[in-house]
């Protein structure tokens, strides 16, 4: 019975529970799907995976900053500018550099055939110069034949240097890839364009670049990281100015650089000043801008590196979060406090290692998803627990206030529900009746409102007693009183507890008796018995009216055995006197009480006296 009360409510708590875990699973789910999460787990994987490393310095920065626009003029400068720069950094035949990168845009000619020809010269005889083309982005509506759609990337049009430039150049796009946030994680590995040749593919900037380091060196380049997209993940190596060494184009072309400073080095030419609005936010930092050209350092580094991470696909990434979510939402909806915080501290702080750990391994997974939804749903299933032990701790309140004294309360609070025994359980238990002898005669030949008046006084006794000695009051009937001891909490000495309660209400009716005696003429007394053994005890009676009250033949004997004491007599059993050994006095009448129910040779003894 006790089990089937406990399931009923098991499965109660894990219904409500779900009703509640559910809907907050699917909005999770919802902000989930929708990409409204995106930019805090984007930001969460910048702190995790992104981190400054020691370089060899074989990319080395030569900047377009303000001593140069001091010197040379504000952009675009002549292209005669960059071909010197481009002849100082290969004067020396001996120690030239592996590649020349100009992170700057020479689109078609520049209407002075003069500059132009002076840079295709320097780049010719250079050998090892890459230049930048720009796509410019935008939507377009594509004809398949039978449908339509638009193309949101559709390359609307394309820079590059003039044909006799191309020619002796290698050639990569800069075009960056902007997350939703605006932050640059990702790089576009290729640009189609559409030209008189048909349609030309453009490899990123940085990777010509590593090319021509690697055919400079007569090394093997890396293969491009194909198997992982168009975007590959941009793993960078150093944050703002790590790659700077402030080496200034004005530097270069006034000699104040030893000629074999880029032996065998990348250089790379770019605008390297705030006015010149060529600085982006990135993964490695949010607090500052990164300059394109060192962004385009990072990549090269990533080259050399042979360092792109692998991301969890979408698909991939959609089922383990759905799918911790579900577990976790049945986990915590089913089971208790201790498996929810259990639960939590695997699910979401163990998730965060894990994905520190793969990433070490090359491997990149979301982290901020499954632990928030995680952590979200542990808090309310442990919000759901306190509401409902709140909610256990009045009931029980409730029920036994009425009961037991309120130290018996508050430990009753401190237990766990299934010591309480509400749905009822046998426990050994040791039970009190009194009755006033004499009443029912008395209060015949007196007023209501004096037989309700000494009626309380004498049950105020009998319930101070009870109280005292920390026992459960059971019920009143009529001027009887019934109280039992080691319910609903096991206690020490209860058989003890009982007898002296006992003792205590005969002592305390001599008072009361003497002022009725006063007032009315009138004696009574009290009967006692006191019995103890096995009971079932726990709330019984109807879904309207129940009482947490104790049943059984222990109950039935120690009724019976007050019901034959004289007034001011305590009747107990064997049972209790053994119990109370040589802490009491006792007088023993052996088979002379004849019991209701009990065989020959009960033996009821009177308690004379308690030590």
């Amino acid at each position: 019975m006790e089990e089937n009360v406990k399931k009923g409510k098991r499965t109660r708590a894990t219904i409500r529970n779900l009703l509640v875990l559910l809907p907050i699973f699917l909005v999770l789910v919802v902000l989930f799907k929708l990409g409204i999460l995106y930019s805090a787990d984007a930001r969460l994987s910048d702190s995790m995976y992104q981190e400054s490393i020691a370089t060899d310095g074989e990319v080395v920065l030569v900047n377009i900053d303000s001593p140069a626009l001091n010197e040379l003029g504000n952009l675009p400068w002549s292209r005669e500018v960059y071909a010197d720069l481009i002849d100082a950094l290969n004067a020396d035949p001996e120690a030239r550099p592996a590649a020349i990168a100009l992170d700057v845009v020479f689109a078609g000619y520049s209407g002075n055939d003069y500059a132009d020809q002076r840079l295709l010269e320097a780049c010719k005889n250079g050998g090892n110069v890459v230049l930048a083309g720009d796509a410019i982005f935008g939507s377009q509506l594509v004809d398949e034949g039978e449908d339509f759609h638009i193309d949101e990337d559709a390359v609307l049009g394309w820079d590059e240097p003039f044909p006799e430039l191309k020619e002796v150049v290698r050639l990569g796009h800069i075009n960056a890839v902007y997350d939703t946030d605006g932050t640059i994680r990702h790089m576009r590995q290729y640009v189609q364009v559409e030209g008189d040749e048909g349609l030309k593919t453009y490899q990123i900037f940085a990777r010509e670049i590593y090319e021509q380091y690697c055919e400079s060196l007569g090394i093997e380049p890396a293969e491009q990281p194909e198997r992982r997209g168009d975007v590959p993940y941009i793993k960078y190596s150093g944050k703002p100015g790590d790659f700077s060494e402030s080496i200034s184009v004005i530097d270069i072309l006034n000699g104040s650089v030893p000629g074999d400073y880029f032996e065998d080095r990348i250089v790379l030419v770019g605008p390297y000043d705030a006015t010149l609005q060529d600085n982006y936010q990135t993964a490695i930092t949010h607090d500052e801008n990164m300059f394109g050209v060192e962004i385009q350092a990072n990549m090269v580094q990533a080259y050399i590196n042979n360092e792109w991470p692998v991301e969890t696909s979408e698909a991939a990434t959609n089922f383990w979060t759905l799918l911790f979510a579900a577990v976790c939402t049945v986990v915590f909806a089913v089971f208790g406090l201790k498996f929810t915080i259990i639960g939590w501290v695997v699910f979401a702080p163990g998730w965060l290692i894990f994905c520190k750990i793969m990433s070490g391994r090359g491997y990149l997974c979301h982290p901020f998803y499954i632990p928030l939804i995680v952590t979200v749903l542990a808090i309310v299933a442990i919000a759901l627990h306190y509401i409902a032990a709140a909610i256990e701790k009045r009931r029980v309140t409730q029920v036994f206030a009425r009961y037991v004294a309120p130290g018996v309360v508050t430990e009753l609070l401190k237990e766990d529900e299934s010591a309480l025994g509400l749905g009822g359980k046998n426990v050994d238990i040791a039970v009190l009746f009194v009755d006033i002898r004499g009443f029912t005669t008395m209060s015949e030949s007196m007023e209501p409102e004096q037989v309700v008046a000494i009626l309380n006084d004498y049950l105020q006794l009998t319930t101070d007693c009870v109280m005292k000695n920390e026992g459960t009051l059971d019920k009143f009937v009529g001027d009887c009183t019934m109280a039992f001891w080691n319910a609903p909490l096991a206690q020490d000495d209860y058989v003890y507890k009982a007898c002296r309660a006992a003792m205590d209400m005969v002592e305390g009716s001599i008072p009361l008796t003497a002022e009725l005696e006063r007032k009315f003429g009138k004696r009574v007394g009290f009967g006692i018995g006191v019995h103890c053994g096995p009971a079932v005890v726990g709330n019984i009676g109807a879904k309207q009216r129940m009482d947490f009250t104790a049943i059984g033949d222990t109950v039935n004997t120690s009724s019976r055995l007050e019901s034959n004491a004289p007034s001011s007599t305590i009747y107990i059993s064997r049972a209790v006197a053994d119990i109370l050994g040589d802490r009491a006095e006792t007088t023993s009448l052996g088979g002379s009480i004849k019991l209701k129910g009990k065989t020959e040779g009960f033996e009821v003894l009177t308690l004379d006296k308690l030590y």
